[in-house]
């Protein structure tokens, strides 16, 4: 079946790797070791992304760790964890617009926390691009929940099997199958091009090119 419609992860996909500088501040502000941090962030990162607000997720992160992070402290680690995760991927937004122009359907399926939604809906003009955005701190499912990709495939207007789902992990791209979609693991732009050139629906998806510039916010 044809595509129609290119629906991309958020996270390490359209968004650069976590920002190194933003991370040792997390540390620092949390006065945790590394490992510790990073232990109890994934952990509740989850559920975090199914709607737990910043306060509560770095309240367990403290707990998890013996602590008690103050309110400053909250509002720090907040701050910072959003910088982390907000630096783009301009290559691969500038591949989204070539989908558009081809007349295909973008659309972005996130596990994202409610605070990094907010600044990136108020920052980012760009996602006012996309045909639909999906959040999973906004709907309370989260990858690899089958119900989520078929959400976001009704507010396109396609059918799964006519969609191509792009994510960094292999477990969000079992997901995707399993609901009926087609789908690619996200490594790099370079692996994604080979993916492509070497797919059953190469010559209806353009492939990523560094030269297709951005549109005006």
């Amino acid at each position: 079946m044809p595509i129609r419609a290119v629906i991309f992860d958020y996270g390490m996909v359209l968004s650069n790797p976590a920002d190194p500088d933003a991370h040792a501040r997390l540390v620092a502000i949390s006065g945790l070791p590394a490992e510790g941090l990073d232990r109890a962030y994934w952990r509740h990162r989850h559920e975090y992304d199914l709607g737990l607000t910043g306060p509560q997720f770095w309240t367990r992160v403290a707990g998890d760790n013996g602590v008690t992070f103050t309110p400053q402290q909250i509002e720090q680690l907040i701050e910072t964890d959003i910088l982390m995760w907000t630096s783009v991927n301009e290559e691969m937004l500038a591949w989204v617009v070539a989908l558009q122009n081809a007349g295909l359907r973008t659309a972005i399926l996130s596990n994202m926390t409610s605070e990094i939604m907010t600044y990136m809906c108020q920052e980012l003009a760009w996602l006012s691009h996309f045909h639909h955005l999906t959040w999973s701190c906004e709907l309370g499912i989260a990858k690899p929940d089958s119900a989520i990709y078929l959400h976001t495939c009704e507010k396109l207007g396609v059918a799964p099997a006519d969609a191509l789902f792009l994510d960094d992990k292999i477990e969000n791209i079992a997901g995707a199958r399993a609901a009926g979609l087609q789908a690619l693991l996200f490594t790099t732009v370079d692996q994604l091009r080979r993916d492509l050139e070497s797919s059953s629906f190469a010559r209806e998806v353009p492939l990523p090119s560094p030269a297709v510039t951005l549109p005006a916010s």
